[in-house]
C-alpha cells in the first residue's frame, strides 16, 4: 500500500497580488472583501455605485472603483492592472430576461478578462446533478451553469465553484429556513422537502473562494463544494429545530405546490419575497449533491472543516443573537436603482414631486435624537400607527414586492446600502441625516429623510420629509389617495420619535 503524501499546504497571496471584487456590496463579496485582505491580497471593488460602499468596515482597506458588468469600458478601466477577477454578481429577481442579462454581463466580463491578462477568474454558481441535461434544469440554475461555461471557455483558467445551500447568519437561504421553523410548528410542504441537499457553511465558502485565487495557472475546471451532511430539507428543518432548541415540528408534505406556489408560501411566512424566494424553491427539486471534492487537493481543509451542518447552524444563530450579521441577503439593491434620480436632483423633467414636510422641537440633544433616527425600522418599528404600516406591507408582499419583513442587519447602527424593511439607505450623514429610498412596489418613486439639525434659536430640531414623484395618471392617484392618511402615519411618526428621544434623555 503505498504511504499518504504530505498534506498540501493552502498558497498564500502571491506579493503585490490585486483582486477585482465585482458584487462587494451583495451578501457574499462584503464577506469576501475582508477574508482576501486578510490573506495578504490588495482589493479592488467594482461597484455601481460606490458611494454604497463607504460605510463598510473595510471600506478604507480598498480601492472602490464605479463599474458595471455590463460596460465594458468601464469594466476595462476595473480590471486594469488586475490579476484575479471575483465574479459574484447574479440576476436573482424572476422577471425579465434575466438570462439573457446573464449571458451578456458574462461574455463582457470573459472577454475583458482576457484582455487585460488575467491570471484566473473565480466564478461561484450552483451545484447540479451532473447527470441531468441542462435543458432539463430551472432557468436560474441553467443561467448559472451557462455563466460558469462562458468562464471556462474563456482562454483565462477559471475556477467555478458549485454550492447548494449557503448557511451563514443573513444568507437568503438560511433566513427562509430559519422563518419557516421557527414560525410554523406544523407545516403543509411542497414535495421537495424530501429531495437530499448537501448545504455547505458561509466560512467554508468563503476560505475556498480566497483559496482559488493561488490555484496553479493549469487549473481550469468547475468543483462541487459543500458541507459533510447529506440531509432532505425536512432533516435541516429537525435540526434547525433541535439546535435552536426549539419543539419538535410537524411536517406533512404534498405534492401539489408547484415552486411558483410554494414561492409565494415562502414570501408570506418568511422575509424573502416570493420573487427571490421562486429560484430557491425550483433547485429544491433536484437532487444536488457533491459528486467530488477535488477542491481539497489545491485548498485544504483544516481540521474540523467543512463543517457540519449542525455546526454551521450555531454560529449563525449565535451571530443573529449577537447583532454581529455583516451582510445579509438582502444587501444588494434591487435592479435600477442606481440609476433613479436623488430627490436633490434639480432637474425633474418637469414631473412632480409632492413632499411632506413635518418639523418638531426636541427637548433632547441631538445625539439622543440621531440614535432614535438610527434605530428606526426592523424590531423598533416606524413610531406610528404600527398597523398602518403592517397594512401596508403585506399589500406589498401580495403583489409581489419585498414587504416589512427584511427588518434590519443591525438594530442599532445602519450603511449606506442597508436594506430596511422595504426601503433602502440611501444616503447617511452621521448625525445629521438619514435618507432612505422605497423599495416597495409603487407608481413612481420615493423617500423619507429624518434629519436632526439646530434652529435658528439653538434647540434640538426634528424634520422629516417624505418625498414621491409619481409616474403617470396611478402615480397621482396613488399620492392623493393616500395623502388623507399622512397626518396620522407621517405626523405620529415625528410626534413619537421626538418624544422617545425626549425620554431617553431624561434617563
Amino acid at each position: 500500500m503505498p504511504m499518504p503524501g504530505p498534506t498540501p499546504q493552502p498558497r498564500r497571496a502571491p506579493e503585490g497580488a490585486r483582486c477585482l471584487v465585482t458584487g462587494a456590496g451583495g451578501y457574499i463579496g462584503g464577506r469576501l472583501v475582508p477574508e482576501l485582505l486578510d490573506a495578504g491580497y490588495r482589493v479592488r471593488c467594482l461597484a455601481r455605485t460606490p458611494a454604497n460602499l463607504k460605510d463598510h468596515p473595510w471600506a478604507d482597506r480598498v480601492e472602490i472603483v464605479r463599474g458595471d458588468v455590463t460596460d465594458a469600458a468601464s469594466l476595462r478601466a476595473g480590471l486594469e492592472g488586475v490579476d484575479v477577477g471575483y465574479y459574484l454578481v447574479h440576476s436573482m429577481r424572476s422577471g425579465g430576461n434575466f438570462e439573457q442579462t446573464d449571458r451578456s454581463a458574462a461574455r463582457t466580463f470573459a472577454e475583458e478578462a482576457r484582455r487585460a491578462g488575467l491570471r484566473r477568474i473565480v466564478y461561484l454558481g450552483g451545484l447540479t446533478p451532473r447527470d441531468l441535461p441542462e435543458d432539463r434544469l430551472s432557468r436560474h440554475l441553467r443561467s448559472r451553469a451557462e455563466v460558469g461555461r462562458i468562464f471556462l471557455e474563456s482562454g483565462v483558467p477559471t475556477t467555478v465553484l458549485r454550492a447548494a445551500v449557503v448557511i451563514g447568519s443573513g444568507s437568503a437561504s438560511f433566513e427562509m429556513l430559519r422563518y419557516l421553523t421557527e414560525r410554523l410548528p406544523v407545516m403543509v410542504t411542497p414535495s421537495w422537502v424530501g429531495t437530499r441537499v448537501q448545504p455547505i457553511g458561509v466560512r467554508d465558502v468563503l476560505r475556498y473562494l480566497v483559496g482559488s485565487a493561488a490555484m496553479p495557472p493549469e487549473v481550469n475546471r468547475s468543483f462541487d463544494i459543500g458541507g459533510p451532511d447529506v440531509l432532505t430539507y425536512r432533516e435541516m428543518m429537525i435540526r434547525y429545530a433541535a439546535v435552536a432548541r426549539l419543539p419538535r415540528r410537524l411536517i406533512v408534505p404534498v405534492p401539489v405546490l408547484t415552486p411558483r406556489l410554494s414561492s409565494h408560501w415562502i414570501g408570506l411566512v418568511t422575509p424573502v419575497p416570493a420573487d427571490l424566494a421562486r429560484p430557491l424553491a425550483e433547485s429544491l427539486r433536484y437532487e444536488v449533491v457533491c459528486a467530488e471534492h477535488d477542491i481539497g487537493r489545491f485548498v485544504p481543509d483544516p481540521p474540523g472543516a467543512p463543517l457540519s451542518f449542525d455546526r454551521a447552524l450555531e454560529l449563525a444563530l449565535q451571530r443573529v443573537r449577537d447583532a454581529q450579521v455583516s451582510t445579509r441577503w438582502s444587501s444588494a439593491s434591487l435592479p435600477g436603482a442606481p440609476s433613479d434620480p436623488l430627490p436633490t436632483d434639480p432637474d425633474w423633467a418637469g414631473g412632480s414631486l409632492y413632499t411632506d414636510e413635518r418639523a418638531r422641537v426636541v427637548d433632547a440633544g441631538e445625539a439622543e435624537l440621531w440614535r432614535v433616527i438610527e434605530g428606526t425600522g426592523g424590531e423598533n418599528g416606524w413610531y406610528s400607527f404600527p398597523l398602518a404600516w403592517a397594512v401596508r406591507g403585506w399589500l406589498d408582499r401580495l403583489v409581489g414586492g419585498v414587504g416589512l419583513r427584511r427588518g434590519r442587519r443591525d438594530a442599532e447602527h445602519l450603511r449606506v446600502g442597508d436594506a430596511l424593511d422595504f426601503w433602502r439607505v440611501e444616503e447617511i450623514e452621521r448625525g445629521r441625516l438619514l435618507r432612505l429610498r422605497a423599495e416597495m412596489r409603487l407608481p413612481g418613486l420615493a423617500w423619507l429623510e429624518l434629519r436632526a439639525e439646530r434652529d435658528e434659536a439653538g434647540r434640538t430640531c426634528y424634520r422629516q420629509r417624505a418625498l414621491f414623484h409619481p409616474r403617470g395618471l396611478l402615480g397621482q392617484v396613488y399620492w392623493w389617495s393616500v395623502a388623507p392618511f399622512h397626518s396620522v402615519v407621517f405626523g405620529g411618526m415625528a410626534r413619537n420619535i421626538a418624544r422617545t428621544a425626549e425620554k431617553a434623555s431624561r434617563q
